[in-house]
């Protein structure tokens, strides 16, 4: 048994069986189940411009000779394969319908059309029992291609919804370098990579599958899945993306994921998930046409009755008025306003980085007013950070000097603010590289010591200066007091028994963090912060991002409380930002979770709306995305009414009342496809959305 890379299916023959039943030629397979996926909606494209074409190939005559020169039985000949080729779908989705007890928009079509058919064919064969009879081949006939032609726009929008994620599909490596145990390289195809194997990537080419690299350093362009359009350092330790291409540097690499579990794969699962899941909306559509076919059906015999038993016009008046309501009212529009929309919504999202998991997660996203940011990791940039060299009054030092002594010091520290340290001190060092400390010793808790070029360095918190004997003056210390009110870590730095400065780290804000919160305000939204971190550190990112109210030292079960208290006693609509498997309860009692791509794997998978490009300025561009799209729904869905209830009474023969004017069910059918289209038009219109900030 194999996995398919892409889908994560299981295909029954192994790559290797194949390979030797097909001599050695190497091909690259996907599973039935996975192409399936991917083919389905062109298979049905394609199937719906066949019978499209046999529809419009033959309706147009049939429509030019009904009016020119009718012949019965030519008429016959030619509408017959459009009424049970073309028009066949609608008969098996009326038998669907039907052996589910229920009725849907094929019941009207299969309804409409086969009334106008038959009808015409009794006549054709029996023209005499018929003297106010007529042929209607040209109505059913023009219907089921007009129909058709709806349908072909409605799955050509779900193709362009997820045209950016086919893209990344199509990019997906066929093929990895495996390194073996005995140092051999091979390449293989990508079923048979497995969690754990080493492969190569070489400088240009697009890393197999999702890792993390072992061994070399280069730089990768991850644009296609994240955005970015800076190519990004990569070294030891750091995670790539399969499918992002690799820049100048040969790098080896462990597989962590493979198959299902890729990034890739996730995306086009999720993508999918949006497009066919139904929201509360979209569900209150199909009930709505529950209900409306029937009501239909009943107008249309009402209207039949009326004019021939109490107007005492022809059978074939009445069977006029008829066909038209029953073919005016063909809910197609009503059934496309919710999921073109959502297609169109989920797959723009998609291609600015916002992966939306359903569609009921847009409908929720646009009723928020309450927006919660949990702290680290998510506003901030989750690793520490040099923010403050200050250098004492009576030190001959400068902020270089102090820097460079404190990194001399913590060069080979395990401590996490080291590397901090050493980082800043390489960027501002021209020659970048940090000299060995001649001597090195950890002091647990409190610091490190070292000595250097004769010099003996002390660097730690103030409470190594206890076990050297140093006193800090006033002026000293009130400068360490205001570091630490901001919420940084200060550490001092001591040369030779003398203190010379102060470097202080933090937590630092993301690039865009208060961009995004100035951006939700501005949509009167209220945002609050969460925070496992003490009370200064807390007071000091909330101000500097601009948030007011905030919760700080709150557990993960708090973070959760706290959600649900706003949902239940404040009544209100809360979306909550996070990235960690601390959040993951929280993201998931939020009305709508939105996790960081960088994120855990928990928090993605809990999320509703998941940030691929790391960018908080995401989460205002997500909720104006939804309320557009909403909008865009309830366009629809007023557009879809206006044609299916407003047309009614005018094919019912209203305007023959007034004015003595009857509706062709030809008319009936062409204002029941320029609904579906005015729906189609308007949601693709979507795709010129770009979020403003």
């Amino acid at each position: 048994m194999a996995t398919d890379p892409i889908c994560g299916m299981f295909v029954e023959e192994s790559p290797d069986s194949l390979h030797a039943a097909v001599g050695g030629t190497t091909y690259y397979f996907c599973s039935e189940s996975c192409l399936n996926e991917f083919t389905k909606p062109e298979i049905e494209l394609r199937r719906l411009k066949i019978s499209a074409i046999i529809a419009l190939a033959l309706g147009i005559p049939i429509l030019i000779l009904s009016y020119v020169h009718p012949i019965g039985w030519l008429l016959l000949v030619l509408a017959t394969p459009v009424q049970f080729v073309a028009g066949w779908r609608f008969y098996v989705g009326t038998y669907n319908a039907i052996k589910m007890r229920s009725s849907n928009m094929d019941v009207l079509i299969a309804l409409g059309t086969s009334a106008a058919y038959f009808y015409s064919l009794v006549y054709v064969l029996f023209p005499k029992q018929f003297p106010y009879g007529g042929l209607y081949f040209d109505s059913s006939a023009i219907v089921i291609a007009l129909i058709l032609v709806g349908r072909i726009l409605e799955y050509s929008v779900r193709g362009k919804a997820t045209e950016a994620i086919r893209k990344l599909v199509a990019l997906q490596p066929r093929t990895a370098t495996i390194v073996r145990s005995d140092g051999r390289e091979e390449e293989v195809p990508i079923e048979q990579v497995q969690v754990g194997d080493i492969f190569v990537v070489k400088p240009g080419e697009r890393i197999a599958t999702d890792g993390i690299v072992v061994e070399g350093h280069s730089s990768v362009d991850e644009k296609m899945v994240t955005g970015e359009s800076i190519p990004i350092e990569k070294a030891k330790d750091n995670v790539v993306i399969g499918g992002t291409i690799n820049g100048q540097g040969s790098i080896r690499v462990r597989a962590s994921k493979v198959g299902a579990d890729t990034t890739l794969s996730k995306i086009v699962q999720l993508v999918q998930r949006a497009q066919s899941s139904k929201g509360p909306v979209e569900r209150l559509v199909d009930t709505v046409s529950k209900y409306f076919v029937p009501i239909v059906v009943s107008i249309a015999l009402f209207a039949f009755a009326a004019w021939t038993i109490i107007a005492h016009e022809p059978v074939s008046f009445g069977f006029t008025t008829a066909v038209a309501v029953l073919v005016i009212a063909c809910p197609c529009a009503l059934g496309l306003a919710t999921p073109a929309a959502i297609s169109v919504g989920a797959g723009k999202g998609a291609e600015n980085g916002i992966l939306i998991k359903g569609g009921e997660y847009l409908e929720r996203c646009q009723k928020i007013d309450t927006v919660l940011f949990d702290k680290t990791g998510t506003l901030t940039k989750g690793e520490p950070s040099v923010t403050d060299v200050f250098a004492l009054n009576h030190s001959n030092y400068n902020d270089d000097e102090i820097l460079k002594f404190a990194a001399i010091a913590e060069k080979h520290s395990e401590h996490p603010l080291a590397t901090a340290i050493v980082n800043r001190a390489q960027t501002n060092l021209n020659d970048r590289i940090i000299p060995d400390p001649d001597s090195f010793e950890a002091i647990s808790g409190k610091g490190v010591r070292a000595t250097y070029s004769s010099h003996d360095i002390l660097f730690g918190n103030p409470r190594i200066l206890e076990d050297y004997g140093l006193q800090m003056k006033d002026d000293d210390r009130k400068q360490l007091s205001e570091l630490q009110s901001q919420g940084k870590t200060v550490m001092i730095l001591a040369i030779d028994k003398i203190l010379v400065g102060l470097v202080a780290v933090a937590d630092t804000l993301k690039e865009h963090a208060m961009e995004a919160v100035g951006g939700l305000k501005k949509m009167n939204l209220e945002v609050l912060m969460l925070t496992g971190d003490n009370q200064a550190t807390a007071s000091a990112i909330a101000k500097q991002v601009g948030i007011v109210k905030y919760y700080a030292e709150v557990l993960p079960s708090q973070k959760y409380e706290i959600v649900k208290k706003l949902q239940l006693e404040e009544h209100r609509n809360v979306a909550m930002v996070g990235d960690g498997i601390n959040d993951a309860p929280a993201l998931a009692q939020a009305d709508v979770g939105i996790a960081i791509g960088s994120g855990s794997d928990i928090a993605i998978e809990t999320g509703g709306l998941i940030l691929m490009k790391d960018d908080l300025r995401d989460v205002v561009a997500g909720i104006q995305l939804s309320r557009k799209t909403m909008s865009k729904i309830k366009q629809n869905l007023f557009w879809a009414f206006i044609y299916n209830v407003g047309l009614i009474p005018v094919a019912a023969g209203l305007l023959f009342i007034l004015i003595g004017v009857l509706l062709n069910p030809i008319f009936s059918g062409f204002a029941m496809a320029m609904s579906s289209v005015t729906v189609v038009t308007n949601s693709l219109s979507l795709r010129r959305f770009k979020p403003k900030f």
